[in-house]
């Protein structure tokens, strides 16, 4: 038991470190919309394309459907801790420039509560934020006093969530994640002449809080003694959330501000409904096929004078899972080897032109993922060591815009821990 709490402590001191210090990303693009979208992708899930929907597993934690709880090990009790250390390119009219950042990802823990019944109580990102940039070009009327805009951008979005599964037969299963979103997303813009003088900032700070409800369904049937087809469908509702965003100019020399005119807006904001299909095939214990469609209606959330602004998100998502030999002697035999593709259409658009008197559709983003999952002997316990590598491209529908290129690695590791065994003293 000491063993335990050690490690469980260790786990959350870790957590709340890289949660407090972490830089988790440096694109341009999260400028717009709530920024880069997590999709609760766990590093195992990650390395498969991210598919979700239909994956059930009793070595890992799958968040993005709630009825795969049901999977769980009747004497396990599983923890999971992933973080993240990416590399991204981008270039724009030939210019290049790179930027590092490192993240802590997702901590989640998972048990059976009944027979029937699993639970998963956790902490994952919604969104994040995190750009600095400048341009320059000549102020209007002059060709000699230029103006740098400097862009400035952090912040993002968590979520906290408890969910259940319930199985209600052999081969189907409900279940539903209730969390807590809350977040702060702040944005500013300083403008600075050539030629000294005062500078201007704008700025926007955001503030969120509110709920989130996550429901899923998953229906396997078997085929012969050996394969098995599973139907994942998914659902999270769309609502307002309780949001208050500030809106201001200051103007300042740099040690006072001679003026400043600020805004309070409540409740302006909104999360969309997602919907979510997937089908995987299992044969035995040793291959593992999915694909994935997922359905984002940011169209019809609410966001204030932003409307037109947004699309619908489009995700595909393709992986497999390859396990030689489970309890084999070899360490090679035991791994997973792991691949994925996956495809999302933009959900925001960029203003072709200063005025933003047009708009042009957002960056796809394309990406492929391999990984490795380890099995490793831990304080004599079942744990997995998954490593998960990505490449993913974002290219604008526009020319002459930034095209960005990300390598992430990913870092997960999977404690199961047989708590509920009774042990028999001979």
């Amino acid at each position: 038991m000491s063993n335990k709490k050690v490690l469980i402590s260790a786990i959350f001191a870790t957590a709340s470190v890289f949660a407090i210090a972490q830089s988790s990303t440096n694109s341009p693009y999260t400028r717009f919309g709530f920024g880069d979208l997590s999709d609760q992708v766990f590093t195992s899930n990650a390395a498969m394309g991210g598919v979700g929907n239909a994956l059930r597993s009793s070595r890992h934690i799958n968040p993005i459907n709630p009825a795969s709880y049901t999977s769980v090990d009747s004497l396990s009790f599983m923890f999971d801790i992933g973080f993240s250390m990416k590399s991204s390119n981008y270039e724009e009219n030939n210019i290049r420039s790179n930027a590092r950042n490192s993240s802590f990802d997702y901590l989640a823990m998972q048990f059976r509560l009944h027979p029937r019944i699993g639970m998963t109580i956790g902490f994952t990102p919604f969104s994040t934020i995190g750009y600095n940039f400048s341009t320059t070009s000549y102020a209007s009327n002059s060709n000699s006093v230029s103006v740098t805009n400097t862009y400035f951008g952090d912040g993002g979005t968590n979520v906290v969530f408890g969910g259940l599964g319930f199985k209600i037969i052999e081969n189907l299963s409900i279940g539903a994640n209730i969390g807590y979103l809350y977040g702060k997303q702040e944005y500013s813009t300083t403008a600075t002449l050539s030629n000294g003088g005062d500078y201007t900032i704008t700025y926007r700070n955001l503030r969120a809080k509110s709920y989130k409800l996550d429901v899923g369904l998953q229906y396997t049937q078997p085929i012969g003694k050996s394969n098995n087809i599973t139907l994942g469908l998914t659902y999270s509702l769309g609502h307002d959330l309780n949001s208050t965003e500030v809106v201001g100019t200051q103007v300042t020399d740099g040690s006072s501000y001679t003026s400043t005119s600020e805004n309070t807006f409540y409740k302006g904001y909104g999360i969309p409904s997602n919907y979510g299909i997937g089908l995987s095939y299992q044969y035995k214990n040793n291959i593992t096929v999915c694909a994935d469609y997922t359905l984002q209606e940011w169209s019809k959330a609410k966001l204030p004078n932003y409307a037109g602004k947004y699309n619908n998100r489009n995700k595909f998502s393709l992986g497999f899972e390859y396990i030689p030999n489970m309890i084999g002697r070899k360490f090679l035999q035991r791994l997973s080897y792991r691949a994925g593709v996956f495809y999302n259409s933009p959900y925001f658009k960029i203003p072709n032109d200063v005025n933003a008197t047009s708009y042009s559709d957002g960056a796809r983003e394309i990406g492929v993922s391999a990984g490795f999952g380890f099995p490793l002997s831990l304080f004599q316990r079942k744990t997995m060591l998954s490593i998960t590598g990505q490449y993913i491209n974002l290219t604008p529908n526009t020319n002459n815009l930034m095209t960005e290129n990300r390598f992430v690695l990913k870092i997960g590791l999977t404690l199961n821990e047989p708590w509920f065994m009774k042990w028999r003293v001979n």
